[in-house]
């Protein structure tokens, strides 16, 4: 029954991913680009890995596409000057070749990865979302706290630009 999910899941987020690109209407990409991030939230579930798929769901089905979504009504788009190139059937074939060739690559790959140190019991038993927290403040606490201090920088500089008084800009224009 798991394959009948995950093949459901794997078809609707090719054809949701090419319609993404494919669509002319900016809202209508967007509508796919939701239908795509919540399949592969499914992806998630079938992994058992449930801490994923709620970030995946929350922040990028949430946060990212209503970002998404809002940029989009702010540039108020009226034309539809996208389309598909005329190679473009002629070229999915090569791409669907290095794409295979790439996934080989990977799977064969000595570089893999390591396997955590947790094991699967104690992960059913607490969940993957304490686990991914005792490992991340443990043993990544350093880099999760420089991260903590680019954002704040970032979120910062944001605000000062963004009060920024138009005098200044009208100064260094001329």
């Amino acid at each position: 029954m798991a394959f009948v999910f995950f093949a459901y899941f794997a078809v609707v987020s090719i054809v949701a991913g090419i319609l993404t690109v494919a669509l002319k209407n900016p809202v209508q990409c967007g509508l796919a680009l939701l239908a795509l991030l919540l399949h592969v939230s499914g992806l998630f579930v079938l992994l058992n890995a449930e801490f994923l798929w709620a970030v995946q769901v929350i922040v990028y089905a949430g946060a990212i596409l209503v970002l998404y979504l809002f940029v989009l009504m702010l540039l108020n788009l009226k034309t539809d000057d996208r389309y598909f190139h005329a190679k473009a059937p002629y070229l999915l074939a090569p791409a669907v070749i290095g794409l295979a060739y790439l996934l080989f690559l990977l799977v064969r790959s000595p570089f893999g990865g390591s396997r955590g140190d947790a094991s699967t019991a104690a992960i059913l038993i607490n969940g993957d979302a304490h686990a991914i927290g005792i490992k991340m403040f443990s043993d990544y606490l350093l880099q999760f706290e420089i991260i903590g201090v680019f954002l704040t920088g970032a979120i910062v500089g944001a605000i000062v630009l963004a009060k920024t008084p138009k005098s200044i800009e009208t100064r260094r224009d001329s």
